[in-house]
């Protein structure tokens, strides 16, 4: 993702988008999206959001124009000279619509944590808040070095995360979260897998044998606790027979946002616990 000139933008499909003037209007298109755009310091200049957008609180005082398929009608009524949105939260169809209106659309696509801390600093630059954007990426980025630094000589924990139960679905190496897992200590079972989202058999599930089973919960997303209990039953497991199935809200990891960093801090704390106590403890 580049800048072609002052202000023409190329998103992460390739797609250029030229603004006159800093942005103004904005809608968002993703709950990862509003969390960016209110981080670099946006409020007023948000007009609509999702419904899945509640974080922070004021995003849910905010017109709402839908979900991965937004109500045209309520975007044109919003007037916006900017719509920001995530690749995967998006149907093909409603996108091509917004493009007939003629709707400046920006789309990111994040495969890694770099990834998602550009995003902070395009979008910063797209709504003329780059200095904002520049000291909150450098916020996260400390953040991030100083959990490098912790988990420099620890011992990998084998984690998989269950993304979903039936099929069987985690992360690969081609999804942000795979990169959570590592840069918190774990060792992602299937993460030589390039698919982001791979169907996982669970008879793989048992031959690796994780020591930590993952399940994201929310209001609106995560593995349902009946779904979560099941696992108990394979006690052979070293996650099972320790006790190590841990619940993380969704929010925290699957929102390519500037929280991830928090959830990576909170996955460290859940993989290393002995270390981040001593660390408390002095």
């Amino acid at each position: 993702m580049t800048n072609l000139s002052e202000r023409t933008f190329v998103d992460d499909l390739g797609r250029k988008v030229y603004l006159a003037n800093p942005a103004q209007r904005i809608i968002s298109l993703a709950p990862s999206v509003t969390e960016i755009l209110f981080a670099v310091g946006l409020d007023s200049e948000v007009v609509g959001v999702t419904t899945f957008c509640d974080y922070p609180a004021r995003a849910k005082l905010k017109p709402k124009i839908g979900s991965s398929t937004p109500n045209l009608e309520a975007i044109m009524g919003l007037k916006p000279d900017l719509v920001v949105g995530n690749h995967n939260f998006i149907r093909p169809d409603a996108l091509a619509k917004l493009e007939q209106l003629q709707v400046p659309v920006f789309l990111l696509s994040p495969n890694s944590v770099d990834d998602i801390l550009a995003h902070i600093s395009t979008v910063g630059r797209i709504v003329g808040h780059e200095k904002e954007a520049r000291g909150v990426v450098q916020g996260l980025r400390d953040r991030l070095n100083d959990l490098r630094r912790r988990m420099g000589s620890v011992k990998r924990v084998r984690v998989f995360y269950v993304v979903n139960s039936e099929p069987l679905i985690s992360v690969g190496s081609g999804s942000f979260i795979h990169q959570m897992l590592e840069l918190a200590g774990g060792e992602n079972i299937v993460g030589r897998t390039s698919t982001a989202y791979p169907k996982v058999s669970l008879e793989e599930v048992l031959r690796r044998d994780p020591e930590v089973l993952l399940f994201p919960v929310g209001t609106s997303e995560g593995i349902p606790e009946a779904e979560q209990q099941q696992w108990r039953k394979w006690t052979s497991l070293s996650a099972v027979s320790q006790n190590r199935l841990y619940q993380v809200k969704g929010e925290f990891v699957n929102r390519p946002g500037p929280r991830v960093i928090e959830g990576i801090e909170i996955l460290a704390q859940l993989f290393h616990p002995g270390l981040f106590s001593r660390r408390q403890g002095g």
